[in-house]
């Protein structure tokens, strides 16, 4: 059997050398991180909740359908979904642009329905927060395009400056 005590260091651990462009590795870790998230407790939970679901929203985000899917089954476990409800203020700011981007443009429609379906999940449990985060995010891309588009001129500036 497995100590839940030691979930959170093992989950540290797995995290500090999750593979970034293996995708067969990158599953077999989301595998590996549902069986031990099935053992961890609330307080364990909540240790390493940030890290966790910055990586588990980089995995919903990712091109590779097979590992946005697997990380998006992780709402289909019981426990774990009655733990990321308990603990959804922190974690939907966390992964809400990775679920706001594949509901709008995941070229896989699976991927788009467990999405859509986990968005709903959220809804049920609190639609403000969604509504909150949704805000949240959309302010962000406003000012991510603004800065952009300094940006863009400061450089066309230069090179007109510097081309003549």
């Amino acid at each position: 059997d497995k100590d839940p005590t030691l979930a959170p260091a093992v989950i540290t651990g797995l995290l500090k050398i999750w593979p970034a462009v293996n995708s067969s590795k990158e599953l077999l870790f989301l595998n590996e991180l549902e069986e031990l998230l099935e053992l961890t407790q609330p307080e364990e939970f909540e240790i390493v909740l940030q890290p966790l679901f910055r990586q588990i929203a980089i995995s919903i985000g990712s091109p590779h359908f097979q590992i946005a899917e697997r990380a998006l089954f992780v709402w289909h476990n019981e426990y774990i979904s009655s733990l990321i409800a308990d603990y959804r203020k922190e974690v939907l700011p966390i992964i809400f642009p990775a679920l706001h981007v594949n509901s709008q443009s995941h070229w896989n429609p699976t991927v788009s329905t467990l999405t859509l379906n986990v968005l709903k999940i959220f809804m049920g449990l609190d639609s403000n927060l969604v509504e909150q985060c949704s805000k949240t995010h959309e302010e962000y891309m406003i000012r991510t395009a603004k800065h952009k588009k300094a940006r863009d001129e400061y450089w066309k500036s230069l090179m007109a400056t510097h081309s003549t």
